[in-house]
C-alpha cells in the first residue's frame, strides 16, 4: 500500500485513472483541467511519478485500453491497491476538512480572536 498521505501529483494521477485507463498526456491534461491549470506537472515529473506508482503496485499497464487507443502510447490503469490508496487519501482529506478549525476558516464554525 502507498504511504499516506500521497503526494499531490500521485493523488492526481490516481484520480485521473478512476474512470478508466489513460496515457500520460491524457493524465496531464486531466490534471490541468481538474485544477484549472494551477497544477501542471512537467512531463518528466509525471513519468517519474508513473514509474514510482507502478513500482509501488498502485498502477499498471492497462489490460483493456480504450477502443480508440493510440497504439503508440502506453496506457495505464489503477490496480486494486491503487483504488484503495486513492479512497484512503480521499477519506484522510475529508477528515481534515471536518476539523473545527477548518470549518471556522470556511465560515461555518466558531471564530477565534
Amino acid at each position: 500500500m502507498a504511504p499516506s498521505p500521497l503526494t499531490p501529483l500521485s493523488f492526481h494521477i490516481l484520480l485521473s485513472l478512476v474512470r478508466g485507463a489513460s496515457h500520460g498526456y491524457g493524465m496531464l491534461k486531466e490534471i490541468e483541467a481538474r485544477t484549472d491549470g494551477r497544477e501542471a506537472p512537467s512531463t518528466g515529473a509525471l513519468y517519474l511519478a508513473l514509474q514510482r506508482l507502478e513500482r509501488e503496485g498502485l498502477i499498471g499497464p492497462a489490460a483493456d485500453p480504450p477502443a480508440d487507443a493510440d497504439g503508440r502510447r502506453r496506457y495505464w490503469a489503477l490496480t486494486s491497491a491503487g483504488r484503495d490508496a486513492a479512497r484512503l487519501e480521499v477519506e484522510r482529506m475529508a477528515s481534515l476538512l471536518d476539523d473545527e478549525a477548518v470549518q471556522a476558516l470556511r465560515g461555518g464554525g466558531a471564530r477565534g480572536g
